[in-house]
């Protein structure tokens, strides 16, 4: 996204950069659709191949979904205008681990 974060009290933040280079690995075995926003509604603009890891710029709430690693309905942004849902990434957290998309 090109807008940056909100912060607590609407204060904007930058994508910290570690959040930049970090790449989380897709749920092994599995392929995913990376879709135009935060829900399946949204259409596919790729998938992403079976051993893909992703780097997640953004986090947002969106449509629920239910993966390899539960149900959530957070949705990282790896891309502009690029989204897959975090129940199929490895983040080690059932949480949000990089800034909210605004």
């Amino acid at each position: 996204m090109g807008s940056p974060a909100v912060a607590g009290a609407g204060e904007p933040t930058a994508a910290p950069a570690a959040a930049r280079q970090r790449y989380h690995p897709i749920a092994p075995g599995t392929t995913v659709n990376v879709r135009s926003g935060p829900g399946a509604r949204y259409r596919s603009v790729r998938v992403l191949p079976i051993g893909a890891t992703v780097p997640i710029f953004w986090q947002r709430p969106g449509e629920t979904d239910s993966g390899a690693y539960g149900t959530s309905n957070v949705w990282d942004d790896i891309g502009v205008g690029e989204y897959v849902s975090d129940a199929y990434v490895k983040t080690g957290s059932d949480g949000y681990v990089a800034p909210r998309c605004a």
